[in-house]
């Protein structure tokens, strides 16, 4: 176990050393044991996503604020209470009904939250998010709120084996993310655009990305 906690820590560095300034790592821990996440601290990293409200739950509680914690999955309604009450940041407002739900809770204990926008820049059926001709639409309204501060987009984009072919969807995301950005919508910042993972976040860069969720390419595979 000590050598496979010295790879992550010697991966991530590595990692690091990539990726260019103002570019953020957000360490995808879905899976991963508490010594894992503590040995990915211990390397630098200060940001970790969780697909699953539940199983972030006893991380979070263990480790608290050495870390700041992302929504990086689907968030259900009936979730939304406790990912507001656990989460720093959510990156998967999908709906114009999730938004009000998570500001209603929000406002319950007067917190600021920090959300992204999912985009399904591949329009397919089976993936989460809003389609991109709904993306401005959504963000006007979510403008209105008090408590969700919309900061940017986020897209999973279609997987392929060659990474090059993610990049016309990386690059669609970014079109929109700016185009937003220039309206200066009030409560909207426009600061994060979250695309990428273990096999295609060098080409999300180039396009644009300033955060980028890595799992598999740190930890290795599950």
């Amino acid at each position: 176990m000590n050598s496979q906690i010295n790879n992550i820590g010697e991966s991530i560095k590595r990692i690091l050393e990539l990726i260019p300034p103002g570019v953020l790592l957000l360490v995808a821990a879905k899976t991963r044991t508490l010594e894992e996440v503590e040995a990915a601290i211990q390397a630098g990293v200060t940001d970790f996503g969780y697909n699953y409200v539940q199983e972030a739950l006893p991380i979070i509680q263990t480790i608290g604020n050495r870390a700041k914690w992302h929504m990086i999955g689907h968030l259900q309604q009936n979730k939304a209470k406790i990912a507001v009450e656990n989460f720093d940041m959510i990156e998967t407002v999908d709906s114009w009904h999730l938004a009000q739900t998570l500001d209603r809770y929000c406002t319950n204990i007067q917190k600021k939250m920090p959300v992204l926008v999912e985009v399904n820049s591949g329009h397919e059926a089976n993936k989460t998010g809003v389609l991109p001709e709904a993306v401005d639409e959504l963000v006007i309204q979510m403008s209105t709120l008090k408590c969700l501060c919309v900061q940017g987009l986020m897209t999973m984009g279609p997987r392929f084996g060659d990474p090059e072919e993610s990049r016309p969807y990386f690059k669609a995301t970014c079109e929109i993310f700016e185009r937003i950005a220039a309206k200066n919508l009030p409560n909207i910042t426009m600061q994060f655009l979250s695309m990428g993972m273990s096999n295609s976040y060098q080409i999300a860069i180039e396009e644009g990305a300033n955060i980028v969720r890595i799992g598999t390419k740190l930890f290795g595979k599950r």
